[in-house]
C-alpha cells in the first residue's frame, strides 16, 4: 500500500502532528465489557461449552467423593489393634479407585474439548481482525507500526488462546470444587467451617488489592511487546541499509533499551502477580492449622456443650475427610489467585485485540453509489484541496484534465504532492474540497471497488508474495492463460530473465522476492499491471529500480499496450517522460506548469530548471 508521501503533511509530517497511538494506548483505560465480548466468541460453541461444563461437573464431583470414601476406609481401620475391617477397607478403596479413574477420564476429555474450542475461538478472532484490517483506511497503516499490528494479530491472540484452554477450565473446575467441598464440610462439621469465615475474606481482600495494581502492568506489558515487535520488524527489513551505514552497535543499543523495558514490564507484572499465590497459600495453611487443632479437640472430647448448643464430636476418619475437603476448598482458591495474573494478561491482550476491532473502517460508499463499468479514462480534477492532518494543506486548489488514452506525467521536487495526487485518484484518501471525476462521474459517488478496479498500479516499493513467478504476475488476473502471462512479461522485458531460471515461470519466489534483484522484482510488478484488464494505469516511480535503457523499452511497450487507455506516471528522471502527452509540474501542492516536454522547455520555467539540474 502506498503511504501518504509528499508535501509537509505527508507521512512524516502527519506523524509529527498527531498523537502517537502507542502513547495514547498506555494511558487509556481498558475497554469495558471485554469479558462480554470474549463471551460472544465463546457463544458460537455454546453446545460444546455445555458439554465442557457437564464434564467439569462430572470430573470434580467424582473427585469430591474420594475424601468421603477415604474417611470411611480410615474408620474401617479403627483405632484398636486387630480390629481392622479388611472387607470394608477394600470396598472403599476400590470405590475410590473407580471414582478417581472416572474423574481422570472426564478431565482428559475436557482438556481436549477446551483446546478445540480455544483454537477455533482464536481462529475466528484472527479472521475478524484480518477482515477488519482489510477494510481499514490506508491512513491507519501510515500511523501504526506493522510490528504492533502483527503483535496483536498473533501474540495477543495466542495469549487469549492459552487462557481459554487452561485458565477458564481451571476457574470453572475450581468453582465447582469450592462449592462441592463447602457442602461436604458443612455435612461433616459446621463448627470447623467457621474457620473459613475469617480466612476467606482475608484472601479476597489481598487478592483485590494485588490485582488492582497488576492489571495496568499487564496492559503495559502487551504494549511494550508490540513496540519490540515493531522495532525488530523495522530493523530486520532494513538490515542492508543498517549494515551499509555501520549502525549495528547503535541498533543493538536501541534494542537493549527497548528490550530492557519489555523485561521490566514482564518482571513487574509477574513479580506483583506472583505475590498473590504465596499470600493466599499462607492464609490457607493457617486455616488448615486451625482446623487440625479444633478437630483434635472435638475428637478427644467426643463433643462440646456450649449452653444450649451441642457440638458433636468427630471420628479420625471424619477429621481426615474434613482436612482433605478443606485442602480441596483452599487449593482452588489458591489456584485461582495464582492464575488471576494470567487472566489479567489475557484481558489486557483481549483489550488490545478489541481496540483494533473497534478502529473505524474506511467510510462506506455513498448511498446508491455508481458502479463504474466500461471506463473510458477521462479524469478531471477541479480545485482539489487536501491535507493529511487538519491545518496542513498538501494540495491547494489543484486542477488538471487527463483525456482518455493520454500519458500524463507528474513531476516535481520531493514533497511537492505527487504521490498524494495518486492517493486521491485511487481514493485511498478522500479530498477535503473540490471534485475529482472519472468519465464525468464524481468519484465520491462511485464505489471504491469499481474505481480501484479501473486502475492498475505499480508502486516504487515492489511487493511479491511467496509463490511462483507465474502466480505473482497473474495476481490481478487469476484466470490468465500462460500465453497472456508470457506476453505481459515480454512487454515488461522480463521474459528472457524468467526463462533463464531453472524452473522458468514455475520458479518459487520466497520472502518478498529476496532471491531476485530489485529491478527484476519491479519488472515483474510492471508485467502484473500490464496483464490486469484495467482501463487506467498508475506508475508511482515504478521504474526507479531499472536502468534507463530498460525503462525506455518499458515506456514504448506501455504505449503500445495502453492504446485508448489513460496512464499516470510519477517520475523523477525527466528523460523517461519526454514523450508524454502532458507533463504536470507540481510544486508546493499546485500545478505550476503543464504542457509537453518541448513546450515546457521553451517556457524556461521551473521544469527547465529541473531538467537542466539533471543533465548539466
Amino acid at each position: 500500500m502506498m503511504g501518504p508521501m509528499g508535501g509537509g503533511g505527508g507521512r512524516f509530517g502527519g506523524r509529527n502532528n498527531t498523537a502517537n497511538p502507542r502513547i495514547q494506548e498506555e494511558f487509556k483505560k481498558p475497554h469495558k465489557g471485554v469479558l462480554i465480548r470474549l463471551g460472544k466468541y465463546i457463544w458460537h460453541f455454546k453446545w460444546l461449552m455445555l458439554l465442557a461444563l457437564l464434564l467439569t461437573i462430572g470430573s470434580n464431583s467424582f473427585a469430591l467423593v474420594g475424601p468421603t470414601l477415604s474417611g470411611k476406609a480410615i474408620d474401617c481401620i479403627g483405632t484398636e489393634v486387630g480390629q481392622v475391617d479388611f472387607k470394608g477397607v477394600s470396598h472403599y478403596a476400590l470405590l475410590m479407585l473407580l471414582f478417581y479413574l472416572g474423574s481422570a477420564v472426564m478431565s482428559y476429555l475436557l482438556s481436549i474439548l477446551m483446546v478445540y474450542i480455544s483454537r477455533n475461538v482464536t481462529l475466528r478472532m484472527r479472521r475478524d481482525m484480518f477482515n477488519r484490517l482489510s477494510d481499514m483506511p490506508v491512513g491507519y497503516f501510515d500511523t501504526h507500526p506493522v510490528g504492533d499490528v502483527i503483535s496483536r494479530l498473533f501474540y495477543d491472540t495466542d495469549t487469549i488462546n492459552t487462557s481459554l484452554s487452561t485458565d477458564i477450565v481451571s476457574i470453572l473446575a475450581s468453582s465447582i470444587t469450592i462449592i462441592g467441598s463447602l457442602g461436604m464440610m458443612l455435612r461433616l462439621s459446621k463448627v470447623l467451617v467457621l474457620v473459613f469465615v475469617i480466612t476467606i475474606p482475608l484472601s479476597v481482600l489481598i487478592t483485590r488489592f494485588i490485582t488492582s495494581h497488576t492489571a495496568p502492568l499487564f496492559r503495559k506489558r502487551s504494549r511494550k511487546m508490540g513496540e519490540l515487535n515493531g522495532f525488530a520488524e523495522e530493523k530486520i527489513s532494513g538490515m542492508k541499509t543498517l549494515k551499509a551505514y555501520h549502525q549495528e552497535e547503535n541498533v543493538i543499543d536501541q534494542l537493549d533499551s527497548i528490550n530492557e523495558e519489555v523485561v521490566q514490564a514482564y518482571y513487574k507484572s509477574e513479580y506483583y502477580s506472583s505475590i498473590m499465590g504465596p499470600s493466599v497459600s499462607f492464609i490457607n495453611n493457617l486455616s488448615l492449622s486451625l482446623i487440625s487443632v479444633l478437630g483434635g479437640i472435638l475428637y478427644m472430647t467426643g463433643g462440646v456443650q456450649i449452653g444450649p448448643i451441642a457440638i458433636a464430636g468427630m471420628t479420625i476418619g471424619g477429621i481426615s475427610s474434613f482436612i482433605q475437603y478443606s485442602r480441596k476448598f483452599a487449593g482452588p482458591i489458591n489456584e485461582i489467585a495464582n492464575i488471576y495474573g494470567e487472566l489479567q494478561s489475557a484481558l489486557a491482550a483481549a483489550d488490545r485485540v478489541f481496540t483494533l476491532l473497534d478502529e473505524p473502517l474506511e467510510a462506506a460508499d455513498a448511498e446508491n453509489a455508481l458502479v463504474l463499468t466500461d471506463v473510458k479514462g477521462d479524469v478531471e480534477l477541479k480545485d482539489v484541496c487536501f491535507g493529511y492532518v487538519p491545518g496542513k494543506t498538501v494540495l491547494k486548489n489543484l486542477s488538471l484534465t487527463a483525456r482518455r488514452g493520454s500519458l500524463i506525467a507528474i513531476v516535481g521536487p520531493t514533497g511537492a504532492g505527487k504521490t498524494t495526487l495518486i492517493n486521491l485518484l485511487m481514493r485511498f484518501y478522500d479530498i477535503n474540497s473540490g471534485k475529482i471525476t472519472v468519465d464525468g462521474h464524481d468519484i465520491q459517488q462511485v464505489t471504491r471497488s469499481s474505481l480501484r478496479g479501473a486502475y492498475s498500479m505499480v508502486l516504487q516499493d515492489t511487493w511479491l508474495f511467496s509463490g511462483t513467478i507465474y502466480e505473482n504476475i497473474a495476481y490481478a488476473k487469476p484466470d490468465a492463460t500462460r500465453e497472456e502471462v508470457e506476453a505481459a512479461a515480454k512487454a515488461a522485458r522480463i521474459h528472457r530473465y524468467i526463462m533463464s531460471l531453472p524452473d522458468g515461470y514455475d520458479t518459487v519466489i520466497t520472502d518478498d522476492g529476496a532471491n531476485i534483484s530489485k529491478g527484476q522484482k519491479q519488472l515483474m510488478t510492471i508485467a502484473r499491471a500490464m496483464l490486469a484488464d484495467a482501463n487506467m494505469l498508475i506508475l508511482d516511480e515504478a521504474t526507479s529500480n531499472v536502468d534507463t535503457r530498460t525503462e525506455a523499452h518499458i515506456q514504448q511497450a506501455m504505449r503500445h499496450l495502453m492504446q485508448d487507455k489513460t496512464c499516470f506516471v510519477v517520475a523523477h528522471r525527466l528523460s523517461t517522460i519526454q514523450n508524454a502527452d502532458m507533463i504536470l509540474v507540481v510544486r508546493d501542492g499546485n500545478v505550476v506548469e503543464s504542457g509537453t516536454h518541448k513546450e515546457l522547455m521553451q517556457m524556461g520555467g521551473f521544469y527547465r530548471e529541473m531538467y537542466d539540474a539533471q543533465f548539466h
